[in-house]
């Protein structure tokens, strides 16, 4: 099961402070965002909001999260994240498999 659609991701304020500390801490935007996986688009707003000294908001729906409902969430995006991980992994098996001479098992 393939599932092609973008789901918008949320980081909190401490996740996007971090993110900030440590282009200012001498790391580059684009080193930055590929190691946190984040755009680099993002991480330029948030540097932008931090030298305006505009707060680093938490977007609404995970202010009002319940912790059950935060955990959820991540398992979630966990869950999808394994699936996408296993298609992989099935796709590279068959590509491998198509490749052997019949008597390589033997």
């Amino acid at each position: 099961m393939q599932n092609n659609n973008k789901v918008a991701r949320r980081y909190d304020r401490e996740f996007k402070q971090s993110a900030v500390a440590l282009v200012q801490s001498g790391r580059s935007i684009k080193e930055v965002a590929r190691d946190l996986g984040v755009s680099s688009w993002s991480l330029r707003h948030w540097i932008r909001l931090d030298k305006e000294g505009q707060p680093l908001k938490e977007p609404a729906t995970l202010a009002n999260e319940t912790p059950e409902q935060r955990e959820l969430r991540r398992l979630q995006q966990e869950n999808d994240y394994l699936r996408r991980q296993r298609d992989i992994f099935k796709k590279a098996l068959g590509i491998l498999s198509a490749e052997m001479p019949p008597n390589a098992s033997t």
